[in-house]
């Protein structure tokens, strides 16, 4: 497959034709060091990005909603704020908000078309944070309907990969994976409950960091003590996710969760990276079926440690029962926020969401009691884990891209699942754990479907993860591969 790949920073006539369009192939570190020299306005950034969207949504559908008018304006106002912490300092990068995040002036559908009318009148705490921090959102990325792997809805339709459009592209941050993955813009906002970040970054090889529970306040909730869900960045490459975390991490009393502002700025961990000393590696984590292709690409790449100096062993943590803690967890969560739907829109709800509802509803205490008893004695296992390794290192998801016209897979090796979740056991189980996690690129199947490595770091160690995620991306030499969809095929 042809590719091409963003230039490092320079002089900003290198990268700009006539028209500006050389400007999506630069990384968002070296896009925003040229706004930051004044080398390229906001507006031509916005305006590179719009002319990119137009050129290849038609066919990856992941920016459905749009907001071109509303950002040029914002390029054109953007000041900097005096005494302003230069940390995450985005300068007028152009971004893509997820479809589950209020963007003032824009619908929050959350891919429902019981939601498609309800327009945000001001951003979430999340979104602002990130344009007071100079980010310009360009439009809304598409999602699954509320919850979900594969970004397909009855509102907006399905997002496909830009590396391959009969596949999908992963979700529930699908949209923001694919618009990256096409260079249609430099960052984007994700969130993570069971691998809505870690998986579409797999499926797109772009990387995606699911942080530390608290290191990104969060919208207000209804649920606003639950650790399971999280607010993250999206990029191309770690030194871009590492950028956009400074810009996105911060406490606010909104978030009982969030915690204070890191003292070391996450892009140190990467200017000059570090590998871990000791790395546990494991293909299924002890629990489940993995593809043999995508364990086999998995364990060489983690191997690639002992290259900066590791010792690789195949140590894991014992996960067992963490699949049933997650899935009665996750359908307690979804019958708090969503049950209220059920009475009066059941009829528009699809059939995977009502299943999680209705299980959240109608399970007991004690099933809840048990989950919350694995779920601790899980933690304390990875926590003791955690004493003798600096990583845990796994594939993120079991399977390859599958056929985006699929809802979901419903086997692996043969092995039949029981629901519309089981195949991302990979990312959930770990999700319990509240670790940093964080998926980067590390090759691709035979038949070219992108693999990512899944790599997880001690309890609130996020710059720690960072730099051990740069420090092999370095290694295996993925950055910045974006594939060229505009017609179903890579142009060359």
């Amino acid at each position: 497959m042809n590719l091409d790949r963003p230039s490092p920073a320079g002089p900003a006539s290198s990268h700009v034709d006539s028209e500006g369009e050389g400007l999506w192939r630069l990384s968002a570190t070296a896009a925003v060091a040229l706004l930051e020299r004044g080398e390229v306005s906001p507006l031509e950034l916005v305006d590179a990005a719009i002319s990119r969207i137009e050129a290849l949504d038609p066919v990856v559908n992941a920016l459905p909603l749009r907001c071109f008018d509303a950002a040029r304006d914002a390029a054109k106002a953007l000041r900097r704020p005096e005494n302003d912490d230069p940390r995450g300092w985005l300068a007028g990068l152009p971004i893509a908000v997820k479809d589950y995040n209020d963007l003032a002036g824009l619908p929050t559908t959350c891919g429902s078309p019981i939601l498609a009318g309800r327009i945000a009148t001001q951003s979430d705490l999340t979104v602002a944070r990130l344009q007071q921090r100079g980010a310009i959102p360009v439009a809304k990325s598409n999602v699954p309907e509320f919850a979900g792997a594969n970004t397909f809805n009855t509102v907006f339709g399905a997002t496909r990969n830009p590396w391959n459009p009969a596949l999908t592209a992963g979700g529930s941050s699908g949209g923001s994976a694919a618009a990256l993955a096409a260079g249609m813009v430099w960052l984007a906002t994700g969130n993570d409950l069971g691998g809505s970040l870690r998986i579409p970054a797999s499926y797109c090889g772009i990387v995606g960091l699911r942080p530390s529970v608290g290191r990104v306040a969060r919208p207000e909730s209804v649920v606003p003590y639950d650790p399971l869900w999280v607010e993250g960045p999206m990029g191309r490459c770690v030194a871009d996710v590492a950028l956009m975390l400074d810009a996105q991490a911060h406490w606010d009393m909104r978030d009982p969760l969030s915690l204070p502002v890191s003292k070391q700025p996450f892009v140190e961990a990467v200017r000059q990276p570090k590998g871990p000393q000791r790395v546990g590696f494991s293909p299924d984590l002890g629990i489940g079926r993995v593809d043999p292709e995508v364990a086999q690409l998995c364990r060489a790449a983690a191997l690639r440690f002992g290259d900066l100096g590791a010792d690789v062993t195949g140590d894991c943590p014992d996960f067992t029962g963490s699949i049933e803690a997650f899935q009665a967890l996750r359908a307690n969560l979804v019958a708090a926020v969503r049950g209220p739907l059920l009475a009066d829109h059941r009829d528009s709800i699809c059939a995977e969401i009502i299943w999680n509802i209705e299980k959240g509803l109608n399970q007991q205490g004690a099933e809840l009691a048990r989950a919350e008893r694995i779920r601790g004695e899980l933690f304390m296992r990875v926590a003791a884990f955690f004493q003798h390794h600096d990583l845990l290192a796994c594939p993120v998801v079991a399977v390859p891209p599958f056929p985006v016209d699929e809802r979901y897979p419903t086997q692996i090796g043969g092995q039949p699942l029981t629901s519309y979740i089981d195949w991302m056991y990979l990312t959930f189980v770990l999700t319990l754990t509240g670790c940093p996690a964080i998926s980067i690129p590390i090759g691709q199947t035979a038949d070219g479907r992108p693999v990512g490595l899944q790599l997880i770091g001690r309890p609130r160690g996020d710059f720690e993860l960072l730099s051990s995620a740069a420090a092999l991306e370095a290694v295996m030499g993925q950055v910045h591969q974006v594939p060229l969809a505009t017609t179903g095929q890579a142009r060359p």
